[in-house]
């Protein structure tokens, strides 16, 4: 039974941290942390993200340009870059190692304890993977949110609104920090019972300078 809980649960745990992997990745590259419909031309979809800004037109046409200087991006973005970058890099590790763990997996059978090491060492990368996703996501969606609501800006400015990518990241993020919590509670050692202590024997009784086998008395001083 126990066996059979584990055997599911690492299963699920994996198919959660490649799916999440999968999104954290298309989440880093993709143009969509932020839309942006301008109402003077609504012709134009404005579309932001971490390395480029792109423009799509209504006839299907779109045009991309990368972001200047690395230095001139605002500081949610650069730290984003980083931290999706190495999202990615803990995702695939975690998986990588928590692959040889895995019950059905023959590749260390023959060593449980590194299989249990392995698996809780994949599964903390799949957790930090996902707080590394969430965190520059959130800090986006926060700021995107603030610079919305600025009272400070005219109402015939332009506001940024979430994009498609914001929504898929912290999707990703919670894939990825649930397969990591998975694949470590999958790592713990069966209980097993306690073997039953043996049965207390007596003691072999005295033999006769004879040979033969003389029950022992309790007034050993008594005089035949």
């Amino acid at each position: 039974m126990a066996g059979s809980w584990r055997a599911k649960a690492q299963a699920g745990g994996m198919l959660l941290a490649l799916l999440g992997w999968v999104s954290s990745c298309v989440t880093t590259f993709v143009p969509l942390w932020k839309s942006l419909n301008l109402d003077l031309n609504e012709l134009e979809v404005w579309t932001m993200g971490l390395w480029q800004v792109c423009i799509a037109r209504e006839e299907g046409a779109v045009e991309c340009r990368a972001h200047g200087s690395f230095l001139a991006l605002p500081s949610e973005l650069r730290v984003s870059r980083l931290l999706m970058c190495l999202s990615n890099g803990l995702g695939l590790l975690g998986c990588l190692l928590a692959a040889p763990g895995l019950e059905g997996w023959r590749a260390c059978e023959e060593r449980p304890g590194l299989k249990r090491r392995l698996l809780v060492a994949g599964g903390a990368a799949l957790g930090t993977a996902g707080m590394a996703t969430l965190a520059p996501v959130s800090w986006v969606a926060y700021n995107t949110v603030l610079d919305f609501w600025d009272d400070t800006v005219p109402d015939i400015v332009p506001r940024w609104e979430f994009g498609e990518a914001t929504f898929l990241g912290w999707f990703a993020g919670a894939f990825l920090a649930a397969s990591g919590l998975l694949l470590a509670c999958s790592a713990r050692s069966p209980r097993t019972a306690t073997p039953p202590a043996p049965a207390c024997r007596q003691p072999p009784a005295a033999w006769g300078p004879a040979g033969g086998h003389h029950p022992q008395t309790k007034n050993a001083d008594l005089v035949i």
